[in-house]
């Protein structure tokens, strides 16, 4: 059986598909600049180890993937782990949502839990 955890980069999947059924989990700031760089839009959310509503989020947006109008690609990132990251995006706290167009931020959430239509509404109103 498949794990749930996205704790291992180097298992993200390297197809052209830029819209995937699950979440892919980004290393660092390199691979997050890669990941939407390839990807017409992309959600990227920022998470902490131990954070529950992080965790419950993750299927979320994983279905948020597959609902959104845009054709989305879908990543997580533990900006703990990477200072500069936090810096750049100004993580002050988690889950924070960004959402990139054509490799470029274009609008951020950090709301704590939100549901899949809120979050696929949001997703649809700015990757349009």
């Amino acid at each position: 059986m498949e794990s749930n955890t996205a704790s291992n980069a180097s298992e993200a999947p390297s197809s052209g598909s830029s819209g995937t059924d699950r979440p892919v989990s980004l290393a660092d700031e390199d691979a997050l600049d890669a990941f939407v760089a390839n990807a017409d839009a992309a959600l990227v959310e920022f998470y902490t180890d131990g954070c529950g509503i992080c965790a419950s989020m993750e299927p979320v947006i994983g279905n948020v993937a597959r609902g959104a109008e845009a054709d989305l690609a879908v990543g997580l990132v533990n900006p703990r782990d990477d200072p500069p990251l936090v810096e750049r995006f100004d993580v002050r706290s988690v889950p924070l949502f960004v959402l990139f167009v054509d490799g470029e931020p274009v609008a951020r959430r950090a709301d704590g839990f939100i549901s899949g239509d809120d979050l696929t509404a949001w997703v649809d109103e700015h990757a349009a």
